[in-house]
């Protein structure tokens, strides 16, 4: 039975490299694999994806607008598709992530989605959000933070500096994006104590003072 599978990491997990993986074997199969991707997350150039390993598949592009049963229809009118596969899931919209489960349900096509759960705020996308509502299947791709634990986070590093505030899409890999465990995260670690953002080594040591310390008067 075709379901809809959201294959949610951090960044660096090589979630384009498991898409792209998919489709090799699909077509290795005599079968005929859709891939589409949205222009919101678009580093390389319409109409690829691109893992960091330099492995790149075409795809056709689509936007906020796109209609993907309508698209799915149009290239099915072509040569039959046998699974639609989307990289960069975060960045689809609600009336994307239905009109995918309109062609798993409506047509028995499998449709598996990759990309991001959660921003560099630790808030969910648009995207991920209806995903993990309306998949069948959600699955976790793992990877670690630079300690070593499972990264959970995803950070935002601007000149060398954890980021915590800013527009939630700002399309880059890993000159701008680390993907971090929950404690560094949340300590606005991005390496060992050498490379420790002073904000961050500010913010602990405030906890870190007793009771009635700090700014008089308060707010």
């Amino acid at each position: 039975m075709a379901q809809l599978y959201y294959r949610y990491s951090t960044m660096n997990a090589g979630k384009t490299l498991e898409l792209i993986k998919v489709a090799h074997n699909y077509e290795e199969r005599g079968k005929r694999p859709l891939i589409l991707a949205p222009r919101a997350g678009d580093r390389y150039g319409t109409g690829k994806v691109v893992s960091k390993a330099g492995i790149e598949r075409d795809a056709v592009g689509f936007g906020d607008d796109t209609n993907l049963l309508e698209l799915f229809l149009a290239e099915n009118g072509v040569a039959a598709v046998d699974c639609v596969l989307v990289d960069e899931g975060q960045f689809m919209k609600k009336h994307h992530v239905v009109e995918l489960t309109e062609i798993v349900d409506g047509f028995g096509i499998p449709v598996m989605v990759y990309g991001l759960k959660n921003d560099f705020k630790n808030e969910l996308f648009e995207g991920s959000e209806y995903l993990l509502l309306y998949a069948d299947k959600i699955e976790e791709i793992k990877t670690i933070c630079w300690c070593g634990r499972k990264a959970t986070m995803v950070a935002r590093v601007i000149d060398g500096k954890f980021v915590r505030k800013g527009e939630q899409i700002l399309v880059g890999g890993n000159e701008i994006y680390v993907s971090l465990c929950r404690k560094h995260y949340k300590d606005g670690m991005i390496g060992d104590e050498t490379t420790r953002p002073a904000a961050a080594a500010e913010r602990v040591s405030e906890a870190a003072e007793p009771a009635g310390a700090g700014n008089e008067g308060g707010e």
